[in-house]
């Protein structure tokens, strides 16, 4: 009777998770933020989401702005964009955001987010997948 009942919860309990839906909505409220910042081509709110390991490579909003610019045109300047699956690994969460681009082109962005001594939750990458054949 123990081991149907160990059995039952590990089958219907899923799998526990160390983020709240507090931590869902401040964490695609960031992501959220730094696209509308981008948009406004607001450096100092744009940067203030970046990770510390990202401003170690970019020290500053200006050389950031202009990475974003050249590598990640389609986070610079989305047309839309629409929050999916958020989901836990390596100490880290990883959110999915469905991205169309300036020319209608539809990206899959998988964003790394770590959190910080003080609570905060700072953007570590930004990793782009075009999906193919598709266009808005």
């Amino acid at each position: 009777m123990r081991v149907l009942l160990v059995l039952f919860l590990l089958t219907f309990s899923g799998p526990a998770s160390a983020f709240s839906e507090a931590d869902r909505a401040i964490v695609q409220g960031a992501i959220e933020q730094q696209l509308r910042a981008f948009l406004a081509d607001d450096a100092t709110a744009a940067y203030s989401f970046a990770a510390p390991g990202i401003k170690a490579m970019f020290p500053t909003e200006d050389g950031f702005m202009q990475m974003v610019q050249k590598l990640y045109p389609q986070v610079y300047r989305p047309r839309s964009f629409e929050f999916g699956e958020l989901s836990e690994a390596t100490g880290q969460l990883e959110q999915i955001v469905d991205i169309v681009d300036s020319a209608g082109e539809y990206w899959t962005a998988r964003y790394t987010l770590q959190q910080q001594p003080d609570g905060s939750w700072k953007i570590t990458g930004c990793y782009l997948l075009k999906k193919p054949g598709e266009v808005a």
